[in-house]
């Protein structure tokens, strides 16, 4: 009775060694794995086709924006147009940054080239033709206004357009987030140009 009491006692302590080193032995397996993990997940923010899409889409969209805002220099002396222009101007370079930062960092090349409305471009809500363009540029004084509040109030309701696009399927919060501060700037300006041609 002794020696298979002394047998089990050493069989126990046996088990209960093996018990132990195994749970730290996964513990310590693990716990390297566990923050490394959460930490790439944090730092790869999810995206999808949704959140690309809108961003190569609205870096040309920006960019005739501010194509049409260096119109306005000696073409207008209305300095309600020329304040808005400047401040279309401050809002979407730092945008257009931005989103160049963002596409990069998912491993996608920005858009580059021609994108004053030609090519595949031209077919984003809002985008104006190249003869729209020459229209502009060939115009002054309130036919100048005219044609750029026209124009521009289009290519704003694109740029809405595509900003209700991302917030309904995009998935990346920082996209998301610049699609509804675009969606609220631009309808604010929407107003605005509608009450400068009588509109509202």
């Amino acid at each position: 009775m002794h020696h298979l009491s002394h047998r089990s006692a050493v069989l126990a302590a046996a088990l209960a060694a093996t018990v132990a080193f195994g749970v730290a032995g996964c513990a310590n397996s693990g716990s390297p794995a566990g923050p490394s993990s959460s930490t790439a997940v944090s730092q790869a923010a999810p995206h999808n086709d949704a959140d690309v899409r809108f961003t190569t889409g609205m870096i040309p969209h920006h960019e005739q924006a501010l194509d049409m805002a260096d119109l306005v220099t000696g073409r207008t002396g209305n300095a309600e147009l020329i304040a808005l222009a400047t401040a279309i101007k401050g809002a979407q370079q730092p945008e257009i940054d931005q989103m160049t930062a963002r596409l990069r960092s998912w491993g996608v090349e920005p858009p580059t080239g021609d994108h004053a409305g030609h090519g595949g471009h031209q077919a984003m809500p809002g985008m104006m033709s190249a003869a729209e363009m020459s229209a502009m540029r060939t115009a002054s004084g309130e036919q100048f206004d005219r044609l750029w509040l026209q124009a521009m109030i289009r290519h704003h309701e694109g740029a809405v357009a595509m900003a209700d696009t991302e917030l309904r399927e995009g998935s990346d919060p920082a996209s998301k987030t610049l699609a509804a501060q675009i969606k609220s700037a631009q309808q604010r300006e929407i107003a605005q140009m509608r009450r400068m041609l009588g509109l509202a």
